[in-house]
């Protein structure tokens, strides 16, 4: 028997029973029943992460690509004294645009107007049940918002998965793109190319149907934040998770594993040297992301995510580089000290001349 993406996504389009959901999973997982489904003490948020509150009104912004009517979510917040300057912020694989709600309330004080999109796929944005994600996919899409909104020139800030994505709008539009901020990009290197193996969608999608808010919080809690945790972070863990416990959880979880293969077959660290615009690295050294290392052998994993050598990798390859370390920070210096990494983030953004 031929399945179709449309018997795939039976259960999302009509709303099934729990008996149907165990139906279906089985069918193509060999699951014996759908993991996310029932986290106990986890919030249940939609498709669309109705229900958990942004810290800035959402605004829509409508196009059509691939044939599909879609929604792109995103924050549009003013400047308090306007310094004439945009930074757009890009969000990581297991973020979202209120990920960034204190950088957005300081860079606004600091008199920068900011524009916070979710990508299609995450988050408040549309979840497509085909769609050929890229790089230069996503970055297009930004692009049209920015240009719907007559944004000509703006400082480009991305964050884990949204520093491939800012690598590559800067790439795409260098003449748009007055600054490029890479705030513990992954993708500093190429994970295939030193030896990970390959894993199939159909993999990935049943690993992220096993997600659940304990795990989220086992690996933020080793990656993020070098083993510490505050009850602040639960927020973000609960904004993710929810997401997975939704009745939607299915149709959230085949985006993610669409996108996750587009991080680990697109990279972007080989064209680090056409970048043209100047470049700030944010790097907390402890963290040690790295793509698909838990399938690779032991000796290529004590290879991978070494932050403490890969940003100064990243900052030698890139033509008009500056390079900020944190030498005791993880994945997310912005959330873990953020005061300390703002005071950075600040310093960096003052060394461009706009007044051109």
């Amino acid at each position: 028997m031929t399945l179709t993406r449309d018997d795939r996504f039976l259960s999302a389009r009509i709303r099934r029973s729990p008996a149907l959901t165990l139906s279906v999973a089985s069918v193509f997982l060999g699951l014996a029943a759908p993991a996310v489904a029932a986290m106990e003490g986890t919030p249940e948020y939609g498709e669309q992460l109705q229900g958990f509150e942004y810290p800035y009104p959402v605004e829509r912004f409508r196009l059509t690509s691939q044939h599909q009517e879609l929604e792109m979510a995103y924050l549009d917040v003013p400047a308090d004294d306007p310094n004439g300057r945009t930074v757009v912020l890009l969000h990581g694989k297991n973020f979202c645009a209120a990920t960034w709600e204190d950088s957005i309330e300081r860079l606004t004080e600091k008199g920068y107007r900011v524009i916070a999109p979710d990508q299609i796929g995450f988050c408040k944005s549309s979840k497509p049940e085909a769609y050929q994600f890229s790089f230069h996919q996503l970055a297009s899409n930004t692009h049209s918002l920015l240009e719907s909104l007559d944004l000509e020139q703006v400082t480009v800030m991305g964050h884990s998965m949204g520093g491939m994505l800012a690598s590559r709008y800067a790439l795409m539009y260098p003449e748009h793109t007055e600054q490029l901020v890479l705030l513990n990009a992954i993708g500093l290197e190429d994970w295939k190319a030193k030896g990970v193996p390959y894993q199939t969608i159909d993999k990935l999608y049943e690993g992220e149907l096993k997600k659940s808010a304990e795990g989220i919080r086992n690996y933020q809690q080793s990656t993020y934040y070098v083993g510490q945790w505050e009850p602040r972070f639960d927020r973000w863990v609960n904004m993710l998770a929810g997401m997975y416990a939704g009745e939607d959880g299915d149709l959230v979880a085949w985006n993610q594993a669409l996108t996750s293969d587009m991080v680990f077959t697109q990279p972007v660290v080989h064209e680090f040297g056409n970048l043209q615009v100047p470049t700030l690295l944010l790097i907390g050294e402890k963290d040690n992301t790295a793509i698909g290392k838990g399938r690779a052998t032991e000796s290529v994993r004590k290879t991978l995510g070494r932050y403490d050598v890969l940003g100064e990798q990243a900052a030698a390859a890139i033509p008009d580089a500056e390079l900020v370390e944190f030498p005791d920070l993880g994945h997310s210096p912005h959330i873990q000290e953020p005061d300390r990494f703002h005071k950075a983030l600040f310093e960096g953004l003052s060394q461009v001349d706009t007044t051109d």
